[in-house]
């Protein structure tokens, strides 16, 4: 043998050996994607924060605890932050603004990872005609083709394709079921239509709503009575979901309309939840105490009755809130012809000045036109407008307010888009402190540039999360951290019926906010309102980051999260009756 061939085995030898040492030597693959570090933990349960760590794999929660073992591919140092669940908006408007924007910026620079919507009106189901008439409202989006939608689960499936930030769930419409099969008018159903309304809110519940909403001041709406509500409410709870509503009145006649939400929650066996409480006008505001005493009764007798609110003394609606029922019966368009007879307008201003409970005037409520501040227009013409009073432009007009109000309407071919100072500032303080209170922008998420700069959002597009961390806890001490974290993540959470939201626990989707609350600011005011919130660093959606050092990512991984009565959901689909179903969520804590 040559020596050649002596040492080839000892090069194969060599090479093994080599290989093996590497191996030892080899960075071990990373135990989580992300590893969050040296934060202030405040995990949404209401219990105390701690200094910890949490470790996200895929798009669920991993590990939590004081420490957390092992690498993630992503490590952030949280020192001096506080991470928290993703918010939940319980009321947004975002219909048509996810798809112009997906980002979401107004809200995602809050920290908000999940968008209710849906309040009376949802964007399904639709009959033809309810189609052909939303359609101009998504032309700047999808142009003059057909939506690509009839049912509520087609348009959030659509929108989540699309591609957005956050998740997004909705209610089904009231509204929408009242329309789709009795029109505009004032009519009643028949047991025959009303069976079929009944249908399509299980069918609805079935494709994912979290429950059945109503915004009872409004025209259909108005139109309900408490039996044709107590029946839809109990198909929606039959369905895991909840009833929520914008009562009939929350001025004047709030007292009654308390009564029949608590009805309607009683008869129905159904949880139910007010929309933005509060009590509009001055001759209102003492009612407060009398308010929470009969909806803590009611939950002391075992009702899951909740709320929610924005942190503002101004609402913001259109001028249909300030003009009778019976003038805008039949839609817009009706409206608008009515408008132009001069009896009927006799009528329309005569009624608008009128002391009355048969209707919700909150042109009266407010103390007229120098507390209506206009705020949004369809008319290009128009927006010169915005940022002005209805007693300003009706003074440079040389018409009465009243007049002013009906030509707006005619000229700009809307409700305009109006904010009415009506609430007490020792009321919202009040409110706050409400254990089963949680948070709602009542807006569309909007974004600083482009096509929202038209018109002036109410602030609470901008700043409502943040505004309460920091004005009202940080700054004027209202209630503890803790306590607003758990009331925007695992109370509404909870209340919903989402079971893996809303608390930071191993499992859950890891929906994550990152904030300072030492800097933690709301800076969009009435005058201007497109200010982005700062103080929230870092947001992940669904264990993807899609708030960076402050700065939008382009990751889009926003899903639809449906309710309990998706028929596709493990254990999912309606029962028999609401009592069939229990409830997540602990005790709720005292205020804080």
């Amino acid at each position: 043998m040559t020596a050649s061939t002596f040492r080839f085995p000892s090069a194969l030898l060599l090479s093994a050996t080599l290989a093996g040492l590497a191996a030892c030597h080899r960075t071990p693959e990373p135990a989580y994607d992300l590893v969050i570090r040296n934060a202030r933990i405040i995990d949404g349960s209401g219990q105390p924060g701690f200094a910890g760590a949490l470790a996200v794999k895929g798009d669920r929660i991993a590990a939590l605890g004081p420490t957390v073992d092992g690498a993630g591919r992503t490590e952030v140092d949280a020192r001096g932050l506080v991470l928290a669940p993703g918010f939940i908006n319980m009321l947004s408007w975002s219909t048509e603004s996810l798809l112009a924007d997906g980002r979401g910026m107004s809200e995602l620079r809050q920290g908000v990872t999940l968008q209710v919507m849906g309040e009376g009106w949802s964007m399904g189901p639709l009959t033809p005609e309810m189609e052909a008439e939303m359609r101009p409202d998504f032309a700047a989006e999808l142009g003059d083709a057909p939506l690509p939608w009839t049912t509520l689960d087609e348009y959030l499936s659509f929108v989540a394709n699309h591609g957005v930030t956050q998740n997004i769930a909705s209610f089904v419409g009231a509204t929408t079921v009242r329309l789709h099969t009795l029109g505009r008018g004032n009519l009643q159903p028949s047991d025959e239509q009303l069976r079929a309304m009944r249908r399509l809110v299980r069918d609805a519940m079935e494709d994912g709503a979290l429950g059945v909403a109503s915004a009872l001041i409004y025209v259909p709406s108005t139109f309900a009575t408490t039996e044709e509500l107590v029946a839809l409410a109990e198909t929606a709870g039959a369905c895991g979901g909840i009833y929520v509503t914008h009562m009939r009145s929350e001025t004047d006649q709030i007292l009654e309309a308390v009564d029949e939400t608590l009805t309607i929650a009683r008869r129905s066996g159904t949880p139910t939840e007010i929309y933005h409480l509060k009590m509009g006008g001055q001759a209102n505001w003492d009612k407060l105490d009398e308010v929470v005493g009969r909806i803590e009764a009611a939950r002391a007798d075992g009702l899951r009755i909740t709320t929610d609110m924005y942190p503002y003394v101004a609402s913001a609606t259109g001028l249909d809130a300030a003009m009778p029922p019976w003038v805008q019966e039949g839609g817009v368009d009706a409206w608008i012809e009515r408008l132009g007879n001069p009896e009927i307008r006799a009528r329309v201003a005569a009624e608008m000045q009128a002391e009355t409970n048969d209707w919700e005037n909150l042109y009266r409520v407010v103390g007229g036109a120098e507390n209506m501040l206009l705020a949004a227009f369809e008319n290009p013409d128009l927006q010169p407008l915005v940022g002005k009073t209805l007693a300003e432009v009706a003074e440079a007009r040389g018409t009465s307010p009243e007049e002013t109000a009906m030509d707006l309407v005619i000229e700009d071919g809307s409700r305009v888009g109006v904010a009415y100072f009506a609430m007490s500032e020792a009321n919202t303080r009040a409110q706050l402190k409400l254990p089963y209170m949680s948070f709602g922008s009542d807006s569309p998420a909007v974004a600083a540039e482009g096509d929202f700069l038209k018109y002036n959002p109410h602030p609470r597009a901008y700043g409502t999360f943040a505004r309460v961390l920091g004005h009202y806890v940080r700054d004027e001490q209202v209630m503890s951290l803790t306590e607003a974290v758990r009331k925007m993540t695992s109370q509404p959470a909870d209340h919903l019926g989402l079971l893996d939201r809303g608390r930071l626990q191993p499992g859950a989707h890891a929906d994550l906010v990152l904030f300072d609350p030492a800097t933690i600011t709301d800076h969009a005011t009435f005058a201007e309102p497109h200010q982005y919130a700062t103080g929230v660093s870092d947001v992940w959606v669904n264990g993807t980051r899609v708030l960076a050092d402050g700065q939008p990512t382009e990751a889009r991984p926003g899903r639809v999260v449906r309710g309990r009565g998706w028929s596709d959901a493990p254990a999912g689909g309606c029962r028999t009756s609401p009592a069939e179903w229990t409830w997540p969520g602990q005790p709720e804590p005292q205020a804080g």
